[in-house]
Parts: C-alpha cells; structure tokens; sequence
C-alpha cells in the first residue's frame, strides 16, 4: 500500500515538473520575435499608419503576457515627420481559456513612459485617425480592453497652420499615470464611433493649457465621441488651488473646448506673469469663479476667439502703475489711514464681473475698496497685444476736515463730503503706461 502510494507520488511529481518545464519552454519553443514582421503588417493594416516594433516576446507565468519594446506608430503623410505614439516597453495580457480556443482577447494593457503627440490638420483629420479605412472598426478582432494603465506618459495636441507648418501646442500634460476601464481600440481610430472609448482616473504631475499651467492635477477622466472629458479636476496653480471641469472635442478638424472652474488663494502676479499682455498689472491673492469656451483656431493665435464670463475677488493687493500717477499722488496725501497713505496703490480688495470676448475683458461692475480709498468703476482692457485700456468711475478718498483740505480738493477738482474728497475719473492709455484724468470723459 505504501509502495503505491509512493509511486502516486512520484506521478505526480513528475506531471508537476513536466508542466512546469512546459511553461518555461513555451515561450523558448514559441519565439514570437519570429513573427515580428507579420505582427507590423497586421497593425499597419489595420491602422492605416507605419508601424514600428523592435522586439517581441510572448511569457506564460502567471499569464499569458505579450511584452513589446520599442512600439511606435508615425502620424500619415498628410502631416510633417512625426510619431502618434512611441512607447518604450508594453505589456499585454491575454486572457488564457480563450488562447486554447485559438482567440486573442485582451484583458489589460500596460503602457511604460508613452510619448503621445496629437496633431490637427485645418483641411483634415487628426493624426491618429484613419480615414482611408472609414470600417476599420471591423479590421479589430481584439473587442474591448478590460484595463488600461498608463505609467509615466506624455500628451502633446498641437495644430497646423493652413501653410501645413507646424503651429502652437495648445494642451501638454507630463508624467501621467492612468487607469482607464473599457478601451475600445477600435472606436478611437475610427473616425465615424460615438462609443464610449475609455473612463477612468487621471494624473499629471504638470498640464498646460494655453499659457495656464497647473501641477500635481488629478480628475476623473472620459474618453467618449471624439472628446475628452476632465471632471471633479484638481489642482494646483500659482500658488492656489483649482477646481472644476474641462473638455476638448475633437469631432472636427478645429478642436472646442470648455472650462468651467473656480479658484482660490492664487498669486496674482504669478498668474498674469503667464501673460505678456497683462504682466505686472496687478498683484494680490485671487478668488474667483471662471467659465471659458471656444475654438483652437489653425492660426498663430488660436484662442484669438475665446469668449468666457467670470467673477474674482483679489485681497491686499497692489496696482504698481498707478503709482507712477502724480495727480493720484496728490489726492492720495490727504489720506490718513494704512497703507495707502505711503502708496496709493494697495487696497484690501477688488471685486469685480468679467466678460471676454474679441480678445478683450470688459468689467461691468467694479468695486476697489482700499485702505481709506474706494473706486466704482468700469471698462475694459485689450488682451490682443496693444494693451490698450479705458476705465472710468467715481472715487472717494478719506480725508480730515479743514479749510486747508476744502482748498487743495476745489483745486483738484473734487468734492469734500463726509470726510471723503470724491471726484469721477477716467483711465487710458496702456498698461504699462496708464493716463489717469479726473473729471467725467467727454465722448
């Protein structure tokens, strides 16, 4: 009885170990780095797109694993020199009972350190289309990917100018790490899918959009009909922190865009440093609620059309150009109290609407309280490059009762009531060179 038992043993053992060298042999045996060439082939039909892999190799423990170096697909000839998608290391599991049936079915995709690079063309599609094979949703026999995870990666979305030279990048994103559930590979190449491609969670250690950037963002992310969706987003930028939600299209060849976020505790001159434009304007910490939408035109100014509405609020800030101001200068000596009798520049706060459209902000409603200064006022300043502004309001200034105040203020043109000298103003000229006048503008 125990002679059997050790022979069962031993059976056993054997069987064991012969399935074991049967699984570290296989992929010996099985040298997929032979079938490289067809690999590319198949992928290149399929894609429309030239196709470079350097090295293939197929693991069985403790799956079926597909592992491929150097992958990388070039963007078609309708644009310049250029790579989709290059990515250092993958690795694809399959899934094991649906091999023995001589089936490839994809369970998850790891993506080590992509470089992805999207381009718009103004006369056709994005790069990573596939126009020339409008059903190439068929030539995908892999169905849906259960998971994919993206470790270290980088997006790039640029646009070309209508002479086709390379135009602005308009979205950059690095370091991302993602996790997206339910890819359909397929969808996202062919250019006629509204299906659901991919949701999941999203990182990155830094994105840009436009001249905004934020760092350590995180969101939930959708990839669904030609666009991409960021919700519950969060972020980092200028100091403060961002929240909100954003979304790119790109059902056509001219990308749109939504934002819609708020804001707080920003660093103002960092902020407005992002833009030439508007750099040194104003300093202090920025509240505020934001919505921005439009189009990325295929110009060298492709938010030229961005339109948006807003409220902010900026605390303890200053104004620098205003102190350039003798007449300000003048008024602002009668005022005793905190800061600004040293520099009529500062305030406590500001709050004010925001309208964008055609390239300029136009204020409707603007409430500067400072340290014995408050303005109403209202106007707009140019953000195309001439820096050209016009604003105009009614300003009051805390000053002691006297005869020797009475006097200066009828020179000065303002009126003295309840201890404020007020006066209308208006302020032209440009940012760096502002032309502040009192009395009411004559149109």
């Amino acid at each position: 009885m125990a002679t059997r038992r050790k022979i069962a043993l031993r059976l056993v053992v054997i069987v064991i170990c012969v399935i074991v060298v049967t699984i570290l042999l296989v992929p010996v045996w099985f040298n997929l780095d032979r079938y490289r060439a067809q690999i590319i082939s198949y992928f290149e039909q399929t894609t429309g797109k030239k196709v470079e892999i350097d090295r293939v190799s197929l693991t069985f423990f403790p799956r079926p694993t597909v592992h491929i170096d150097g992958f990388a697909v070039k963007s078609p000839p309708l644009f310049p020199p250029s790579y989709i998608l290059k990515v250092p290391h993958t690795d694809t599991v399959l899934d094991f009972w649906a091999l023995l049936h001589r089936n490839v079915v994809i369970r998850s995709v790891v993506l080590d350190q992509p470089q992805i690079k999207l381009i718009s063309d103004p006369d056709g599609p994005w790069n990573f289309e596939n126009p020339e094979t409008p059903n190439s949703k068929n030539l995908f026999p892999l169905g849906i990917i259960d998971k994919v995870t993206i470790n270290h990666g980088q997006l790039i979305a640029s646009i070309l100018l209508p002479s086709d030279a390379q135009g602005p990048v308009f979205f950059e994103a690095r370091d991302i790490s993602c996790e997206l559930d339910r890819v359909d590979l397929a969808a996202i190449v062919n250019p006629t899918s509204s299906a659901l491609n991919g949701q999941g969670n999203w990182k990155a250690s830094r994105l840009r959009f436009a001249a905004i950037e934020t760092t350590s963002v995180e969101a939930k992310f959708r990839l669904e009909s030609r666009a991409v969706f960021f919700t519950d987003l969060k972020a980092d930028i200028y100091g403060g922190k961002a929240t909100g939600d954003f979304s790119i299209s790109l059902a056509k060849s001219t990308p749109t865009f939504k934002a819609d976020s708020q804001v707080h505790g920003i660093n103002t001159a960092r902020l407005l440093a992002a833009f030439h434009d508007l750099r040194g304007l104003l300093t202090g910490n920025l509240d505020g609620d934001f919505k921005l939408a439009g189009a990325v035109e295929h110009t060298t100014s492709p938010f030229a059309r961005m339109r948006g509405t807003g409220h902010l609020k900026v605390t303890n800030g200053q104004i620098p150009s205003l102190m350039l101001n003798a007449n300000l200068m003048k008024l602002a000596h009668f005022n005793d109290l905190g800061p600004a009798k040293e520099n009529p520049a500062s305030f406590s706060s500001i709050t004010s609407d925001l309208q964008l459209e055609n390239l300029r902000i136009t204020s409707n409603a603007i409430d500067i309280d400072g340290y014995g200064v408050d303005v109403d006022g209202s106007g707009s300043i140019s953000v195309s490059g001439s820096d050209e502004l016009h604003y105009q309001g009614l300003a009051a200034i805390a000053a002691k009762q006297g005869f020797f105040t009475n006097t200066v203020a009828r020179l000065e043109g303002a009126k003295l009531i309840d201890g404020k000298l007020s006066f209308p103003f208006h302020i032209d000229g440009t940012i760096e060179s502002p032309k502040f006048s009192k009395g009411t503008k004559i149109q």
